[in-house]
């Protein structure tokens, strides 16, 4: 994709997973890419994995729910390799469970990661994006935050929160040379959703109409393009990548 080498990349939840994939890609693509994640150990071995690529890889041990620490790492990104011209948003935690039993703990950790964490981290590089008068930024939601999902009230509150926060941002930084999108991931095959009962994959299966779940991959891919110079006049839009399960 063009206009992502040498570009410098943030990528929270990148240790693993989906995060992993988008990290590879980016590298791939001849970005310098910093790996931000709580897992020190998988994130580091990520940023090696990239260094063997041939670009720049770095990992950064951050809580997104803490600005301070938010803050931190772009300003680590920028010293680093330069100011961040891309930020991926995909950190993300579960705590399932239906209403009536879901803890005010359970309720909060969700909202502060998935949704506050974007807040946080967005907030951290608008500065360094609007000086240089450029910027990509692509939110990883979910189409549970359109959709709903009995047993994950905190997370689809968190992920519709997303896509409203992604639309306003939007519209706030067009000016700047800055897009603002989102991505929402359906039933994708990661080491989160194989913890599943097969009975609990094969009820999934039955509402995608391809019968299969997605790959890392795929979202990696949507990621690149929101992030490559092709999309540069689309901004505040919803891609799902879910095989058209939210059809």
């Amino acid at each position: 994709m063009s206009g992502i080498e040498r570009k410098t990349v943030i990528v929270t939840g990148g240790a693993q997973g989906i995060g992993k994939a988008i990290c590879l890609s980016f590298a791939g693509e001849g970005a310098n890419v910093v790996v931000a994640d709580m897992n020190g150990e998988e994130g580091q071995r990520t940023a090696d994995e990239i260094k063997k690529i041939g670009t720049g890889g770095h990992f950064c041990k951050v809580d997104v729910s803490r600005s301070e620490e938010s803050e931190g790492l772009a300003e680590e990104a920028e010293r680093t390799f330069s100011p961040v011209h891309i930020l991926v948003n995909n950190a993300g935690v579960t705590r399932d469970s239906l209403l009536l039993r879901m803890s005010e703990s359970d309720w909060d950790l969700v909202i502060n990661v998935n949704l506050k964490g974007t807040f946080n981290c967005t907030r951290a590089v608008l500065k360094q994006m609007a000086r240089q008068r450029y910027g990509r930024i692509v939110n990883i939601t979910s189409v549970v935050g359109m959709r709903g999902n009995a047993g994950q009230a905190n997370y689809s509150a968190s992920k519709a929160g997303i896509i409203g926060f992604t639309k306003s941002v939007a519209k706030e930084v067009a000016s700047r040379g800055i897009t603002v999108n989102a991505i929402a991931p359906g039933f994708i095959d990661t080491p989160m959703t194989q913890a599943l009962s097969e009975k609990a994959r094969e009820d999934l299966f039955r509402l995608i109409p391809g019968g299969q779940a997605g790959a890392p991959q795929d979202v990696a891919n949507a990621v690149l393009f929101f992030a490559s110079n092709e999309a540069s006049y689309i901004t505040g839009q919803v891609l799902n990548v879910d095989g058209g399960w939210a059809m």
